[in-house]
């Protein structure tokens, strides 16, 4: 199953988890990466903004529920804009 690990950017504290989201979306067509930000912003809370936030895409095993294996590092630093 895939998911989204959500991070805050705290330029005191640094990165923290914000928390995880499942994608359930049928459509892929319908998941983009603004979808996915905005989709964040608003179930973890709007005082967010989506310049302070991004997501890590994770594969949860569907067996356990617990091993989550992250996409490479070089895939993540597309996603970090800066």
């Amino acid at each position: 199953m895939e998911a989204y690990e959500f991070y805050l950017r705290d330029p005191i504290k640094g990165l923290q988890f914000i928390g995880l989201l499942p994608e359930r979306r049928k459509n892929p067509a319908s998941i983009t990466k603004e979808s996915i930000i905005n989709w964040g912003e608003k179930y973890f809370g709007n005082t967010l903004s989506t310049r302070d936030i991004f997501f890590i895409q994770v594969t949860i095993n569907e067996n356990t529920g617990r091993d989550l294996q992250p996409i490479p590092f070089s895939m993540i630093q597309k996603e970090i804009p800066k």
